[in-house]
């Protein structure tokens, strides 16, 4: 089965060696995606609902990539470093993905590598018709 990969050309994919998301079959498995601005800082920190926008944004954009669009995602994991803000992130998750709502999980985590990031988000896909 081929295997597809798309890359976010952030400097630490070679170093830890991962991709953003890799397509195998009609799956698409994407990575713990952070809320990462351009330039590469935190986007929006302090601000729940914008960071959780950005990660799906981000997801969104690698999974429009290997073929899929946000519609195919039947799962998602949040994982936050503040669930006492489940509201903000449960919001942006809900206007994303409210027309089409996958299974998903929020789980409360210590911390996340920057400081600056409340929230990371995983996902997968599955493309009909392959």
């Amino acid at each position: 089965m081929s295997r597809r990969r798309a890359f976010s050309g952030a400097p630490w994919e070679p170093v830890v060696g991962y991709c953003r998301a890799i397509r195998v079959g009609n799956r698409i498995l994407v990575s713990g995606t952070a809320p990462v601005a351009e330039d590469g800082s935190a986007f929006a920190p302090g601000d729940g609902y914008a960071q959780t926008k950005r990660c799906i944004e981000i997801i969104e954009a690698a999974i429009t990539e290997l073929g899929g669009a946000l519609s195919d995602v039947v799962r998602t994991r949040m994982f936050v470093t503040d669930v006492d803000r489940w509201d903000e992130y449960g919001q942006a998750h809900g206007d994303a993905f409210g027309a089409f709502p996958p299974a998903t999980a929020m789980v409360g985590v210590a911390r996340l590598i920057d400081p600056d990031w409340l929230i990371e988000i995983e996902a997968e896909a599955v493309v009909a018709g392959y």
